[in-house]
């Protein structure tokens, strides 16, 4: 870390809360109460919603120009809270890393947050699981009439593992029905999503008994309620919903709270933790998963249905080795490619634009002004860098500008801040893609055809029948949460650039009545990641005082 974090009871009380609304979690995290939402009624934040062009196998750094425009904002004198996901172990020893942001535009305490940090992931596993366990119990002992063939409630791990997206349970248990089942990585579950989009322990109680995990026999949805155990599960979730409040590498305040992957979940930090923050702050950027498609598009259409925070902008993230790689240059994860990434190719950059010019159409379909950011990086050239700003410019972005954070920290954002500030004059037309009471199938193709640039939309057999089943129960009516490649705008990662009039294939739905949506899996993505050929994991260790070294 670039520097060392102040005690985080000071960074909260120049936030504006009183210490009976902190719990310390040692000297430099805490969680933060929901009373405080009582005391400070009403939002007083800008809102920006921070997103990305596709993104490369290498990053473009989108959580640390995140964080890096919240200093920013400090600097001109604006008190600004980023509120950003926290790290699943999966991509921590996977190929990923934490997703803490870099430099000196960071956050802090590193490495607490790339590991156990304050439990909450722990907390959603072990809740899962026991909603898991109420109901192999149910099934033994005959307390429900649920027909096995049926039961969609899977078991949970942090960590990816192949080995565990296809199990079977029972074997070798005197008496008990074997079935075939499945574990999801955590930030997969349900659970998270519950977590993620609760408002309060009210409404977390009652998301978490609308869970269902399977059906009667004759076609009933039997839920967590019906099991007895959304009560417990609740219980174990207490402190896990509460805000954890850290900070940056310039001191500025930061909430990471909950996990949703970007891709196979809502991608999303907490409502929670942004219904506080925009109560304390002059400026709140929240970061999304992934691109425009997945994460933004979720953000509009799942979480703010549920906060009723409306954005005032959006802050589309972009890097010259991110176009280059859509122009067909250095796509995989190797050191030729990044050594052909860090060579000038403008060439590469022009045919690459097409993906920017894609995302920001994206963006301009919900209503929003939007600042395009260029994350630099040392090997780009000034050439490339201007031909990116120039060409978000002359695409319709209402201000563009390329940052230095990781290098210089806030004051390597603030031509971005300032544009922000000027795109808060801007008038906004915020608007979802679809309405609730659309049919499911109608809500998928609007996403597909407009945002992805999809020419036809397939249901599988399986996926067909799951529609009526999810019709006649009214479940329809639930938003959509796509699950997809993040690596194209389509469901095929190969499909680099602007790919347009492909056909997007929905092999399964799987309904998430707690969390209020559907998820619709698209070609072959995995719910239970796998490590990867290199896993970052076979480079952590821990030297003799305890000192952790290889996290990234």
């Amino acid at each position: 870390m670039s520097t060392d974090p102040r005690p985080i009871v000071e960074i909260a009380e120049e936030l504006g809360l009183r210490p009976d609304e902190i719990e310390l979690y040692g000297p430099y995290k805490a969680k933060v109460n929901l009373d405080v939402l009582q005391r400070l009624p009403t939002r007083r934040a800008r809102y920006v919603l921070v997103t990305g062009t596709t993104p490369t196998p290498f990053g473009e750094g989108k959580t640390t120009v995140t964080v890096g425009l919240g200093q920013a904002f400090a600097h001109l004198g604006l008190r600004s809270i980023v509120t950003v996901r926290q790290s699943s172990l999966g991509p921590v020893f996977g190929t990923k890393g934490a997703g803490a942001g870099g430099g000196k535009a960071q956050l802090l305490p590193f490495p607490d947050l790339a590991l156990h940090f304050t439990g909450d992931s722990h907390a959603v596993t072990a809740a899962h699981n026991l909603c898991a366990a109420f109901l192999d119990h149910a099934l033994d002992r005959g307390e429900v009439v649920l027909n096995p063939r049926t039961i969609t409630w899977p078991r949970v791990l942090d960590v990816n593992d192949r080995a565990l997206r296809h199990i079977v349970t029972g074997l070798e248990e005197p008496g008990a029905a074997t079935r075939s089942t499945r574990f999801d990585i955590t930030a997969a579950s349900e659970v998270m999503a519950i977590l993620a989009l609760a408002t309060g322990y009210r409404d977390l109680r009652e998301r978490l008994g609308r869970i269902v995990v399977g059906f009667t026999y004759d076609g009933q949805p039997v839920t967590a309620e019906d099991l007895r155990v959304a009560g417990s599960m609740t219980a174990l979730l207490v402190e896990a919903l509460k805000p954890n409040l850290v900070q940056t590498t310039e001191h500025t305040p930061a909430f990471v709270h909950t996990g949703p992957f970007g891709n196979i979940a809502h991608g999303n930090s907490s409502v929670i933790a942004d219904l506080i923050a925009t109560r304390l702050a002059d400026v709140v950027l929240t970061e999304a998963g992934f691109g425009t498609e997945l994460g933004a598009e979720k953000f509009f259409h799942i979480k703010c249905r549920v906060s009723g925070l409306v954005p005032d902008a959006a802050v589309l993230v972009t890097s010259v080795r991110s176009m280059k790689v859509q122009g067909g240059v250095g796509s995989r994860r190797t050191r030729a490619a990044e050594e052909e990434l860090a060579r000038e190719d403008v060439g590469a950059v022009e045919r690459g634009l097409v993906n920017l010019a894609k995302h920001l159409e994206n963006l301009a379909a919900f209503g929003l002004p939007v600042v395009v950011v260029v994350n630099r990086f040392p090997t780009d050239s000034e050439r490339e860098l201007e031909r990116v700003r120039c060409a978000a410019l002359e695409l319709g972005a209402v201000g563009a500008a390329v940052v230095s954070v990781y290098a210089d920290g806030g004051r390597g954002g603030l031509e971005a801040a300032r544009a922000l500030v000027q795109a808060f004059e801007k008038p906004t037309a915020f608007r979802p893609l679809y309405e609730l009471d659309a049919p499911l199938e109608q809500k998928v193709e609007v996403i597909a055809r407009t945002l992805y640039g999809a020419g036809s939309v397939r249901f599988s057999a399986a996926a067909r029948r799951q529609l009526d089943l999810l019709a006649r129960h009214g479940y329809d009516r639930l938003p959509v949460c796509m699950a997809k490649t993040p690596l194209s705008l389509s469901a095929d990662p190969s499909l680099l650039g602007r790919p347009e009039g492909f056909e997007v294939t929905v092999r399964e739905l799987r309904l998430m009545a707690g969390a209020g949506f559907v998820t619709a899996l698209l070609g072959d993505i995995q719910t239970m990641p796998a490590l990867g050929r290199r896993p970052l994991g076979a480079e952590i260790d821990v030297d003799e005082h305890g000192v952790i070294h290889g996290l990234r």
